[in-house]
């Protein structure tokens, strides 16, 4: 909860029963499979809202009102859940997943209310273990700060303003980040400009898979235990060996499938983003074990580094080659096999060149994963900030007193300027 003794003394604290409406009488549960036969051929369809917003379609509405929805149970209780509350606005059905709550116009605006339930914590009002669940007797007790109405407006819209400009910023970094995708991208074409080419087969000596037992559920860190690598420790172009599973002590390891710094890896099965994943293992740790979804080659050192390889593989081009091999029923469960990997054709230059392609891409991509970090770690840092808007908003710091005033004389100047009404 907020610091209710850190607000203003104008303002008051009320429970939220007093301040909202609880229409809980106006949802129904409905199941996906009766909704989705409802909604076939009808050209009139309406929202149908959940826990956590929008959640499908339906053929009739249960309200006409705009109206405050806060989940009843399940995920938006979790600490780093973002909006807990939203907005609904007309025709629409609500399922038994969420709470309605139609704000009392004489003391609360409904954007004042919405923030503010965005703005707590529920730990205290919440109950259950592996659910959690707001119960609409504890929903009514959560108490309320309540500014006069004058001033929760101006709240309003100084978040909304302070939203509206943190909004600006992640959209600025996330057009960086794309365009550092792109750079990415155009460096690594840059390897397939060559003209001596040959098939994968020719300058590799071993290609093999792994093994894959029946393992235990957690991950180990001791590399005095044998443990066997996920499909997801291989990402494009980095080498995640803390993503395995522990191998059981009445099971012998298969030390020829052990990894090694060298070996370049490839996923082979799985779903179609997952499948042609490719990595070079720079760094790793002792009794760590290929899977059998992988996909392991050493390279003949004397014709391609490993480090070019992995590049060649990673390139818009080679990717795009590649997944026109995958093979399968249905893009949950893709094949990548050996023999057309093996015949695929690749740019082969001198060792010497290979080296300095490499080391020159190095550098530069090096530079891209520090400013991919730091983009990353602003946008975190925007989302602390917006809960930090909230928390100075509920704590009578986000408005100057001043601006009240004006806000409040600026009201009252136009209510003595417009004329009365005449009947």
């Amino acid at each position: 909860m907020n610091n209710l003794n850190n607000i203003p003394k104008h303002w008051q604290i009320k429970k939220l029963g007093e301040v909202c409406e609880v229409l809980d009488n106006l949802r129904k549960p409905i199941n996906s499979t009766e909704r989705n036969q409802r909604i076939h051929g009808k050209k009139e369809l309406y929202p149908y809202y959940g826990a956590t917003g929008q959640v499908g379609w339906i053929d009739s509405y249960l309200t006409d009102e705009d109206l405050v929805l806060i989940g009843e149970d399940g995920a938006p209780f979790l600490d780093n859940y973002k909006d807990k509350a939203y907005k609904i606005k007309g025709k629409s059905w609500v399922n038994n997943h969420a709470h309605i709550l139609k704000p009392k116009q004489n003391q609360v605006a409904d954007e004042f209310i919405l923030y503010y339930l965005n703005s707590i914590n529920y730990r205290e009002f919440v109950n259950g273990t592996t659910r959690l669940k707001l119960t609409k007797s504890s929903l009514v007790e959560i108490p309320v700060i309540l500014p006069p109405l004058p001033e929760q407006h101006l709240i309003v819209s100084r978040i909304e303003e302070l939203f509206s400009e943190l909004e600006n910023g992640k959209k600025q970094l996330q057009t960086a980040l794309q365009q550092l995708k792109v750079y990415r991208q155009s460096l690594l074409s840059i390897l397939v400009s060559g003209e001596n080419c040959k098939t994968i087969e020719s300058v590799i000596e071993k290609l093999d898979q792994g093994w894959s037992p029946k393992c235990l559920n957690k991950s180990s860190e001791n590399d005095q235990e044998w443990a066997v690598i996920k499909t997801s420790a291989i990402q494009h172009g980095h080498f995640l060996p803390d993503e395995n599973k522990v191998l059981p002590e009445d099971l012998k390891p298969r030390m020829q499938h052990e990894l090694m710094v060298g070996d370049v890896l490839i996923t082979r099965a799985g779903p179609r983003v997952r499948v042609g994943v490719c990595c070079m293992v720079k760094s790793t740790r002792q009794r760590l074990i290929n899977c059998d979804k992988v996909y392991r080659v050493k390279v003949n050192r004397k014709v391609i580094t490993p480090e070019f390889f992995e590049f060649i593989l990673n390139t818009p081009f080679y990717l795009r080659e590649i997944e026109k091999m995958k093979s399968g029923i249905s893009d949950s469960g893709l094949n990548l096999t050996q023999l057309k990997f093996l015949k695929i054709e690749i740019p082969v230059p001198p060792i010497a060149q290979q080296q300095l392609i490499v080391s020159e891409l190095e550098s530069k991509l090096t530079i891209c994963d520090k400013i991919e970090q730091t983009i990353n770690e602003s946008l975190q840092q925007a989302e602390t900030l917006r809960q930090s808007i909230l928390k100075m908003a509920f704590e009578g710091r986000l408005v100057k007193y001043s601006q009240v005033s004006e806000y409040i004389n600026s009201i009252e100047l136009k209510m003595v300027a417009e004329p009365e009404p005449k009947y």
